[in-house]
């Protein structure tokens, strides 16, 4: 329990980890607030749920058990885009570790495509903010829920990508499987929470929805001066002296996945 204990305080209190972690989650948060993926939220929650005709959120709110399939289905939802991403993760962590060597010129060449997707988040290149469409989708309800998150990872990756891509940037950075996967977990968190929030109707939720649908447009020029800035860090290397500094916060030692 002792080793476990700290393995865990190890990985947590890790530099790297921890500042990337922060950014998965803010990435996931701006990525929900996009104008690609914030306005079909009701869609996507009524069809999950087999709710038609008003909003999944409005059934919740005056029925207990609609309430509790609409959270449910959302977090089915959640969950399918979610094992989509985390696969995505442990692939570019295990990457990092096997071309260790190379870290340096690849980080560069991923710096420079942050700094491309982050140009794009402000709206300079909107070839690059467009989605795939599925003209089959899978059954309604429930039981295709997962089926409809894992579509979703898929076909939204052209307007998610560029946030997509500096947390999968990040888990190369952490060279490891688990860690990689662990990043895209959060990042998973951070668009996925929102979605099970107003499905349960909680009314801050809805305001805060409300509030990010309002300014959009100011939502995405401060993601996309996040993942420029990022772009820059990786691509100049100041990356590694970030992270030293917050190591030296914590006495403990660090122990790596």
């Amino acid at each position: 329990m002792t080793t476990l204990a700290s393995s865990i305080e190890g990985t947590v209190t890790s530099g790297s980890l921890l500042l990337a972690s922060l950014l998965a989650i803010a990435a996931g948060l701006v990525s929900f607030a996009s104008p690609c993926v914030l306005p079909l939220v009701p869609g996507y929650l009524s069809y999950v749920t087999s709710v038609a005709g008003e909003s999944a959120t409005e059934v919740a709110a005056r029925d207990s058990p609609a309430r509790r399939r609409v959270i449910l289905g959302a977090a089915l939802f959640v969950a399918g885009f979610a094992a989509v991403f985390v696969s995505y993760g442990a692939l570019f962590g295990q990457a990092g570790s096997v071309l260790r060597q190379y870290e340096e010129p690849i980080t560069q060449v991923m710096g420079v495509l942050i700094i491309l997707m982050g140009i794009a988040f402000l709206g300079k290149l909107p070839w690059m903010q467009r989605e795939w469409r599925f003209h089959k989708l899978p059954a309604a309800g429930l039981v295709g829920a997962p089926l409809l998150g894992a579509f979703f990872a898929i076909g939204w990756i052209p307007c998610i990508g560029p946030t997509l891509t500096a947390i999968l940037t990040l888990s190369y950075q952490e060279g490891s499987a688990g860690r990689g996967a662990f990043l895209t977990a959060l990042y998973s968190l951070g668009l996925g929470l929102p979605f099970i929030l107003i499905a349960a109707g909680f009314g801050w939720a809805m305001k805060a929805s409300g509030f990010a649908r309002r300014h959009a447009g100011a939502l995405m020029k401060i993601g996309g001066i996040m993942l420029i800035l990022l772009g820059i860090i990786l691509l100049t290397g100041w990356w590694t002296g970030i992270v030293a500094t917050i190591q030296g916060w914590f006495p403990t030692e660090n122990l790596l996945l």
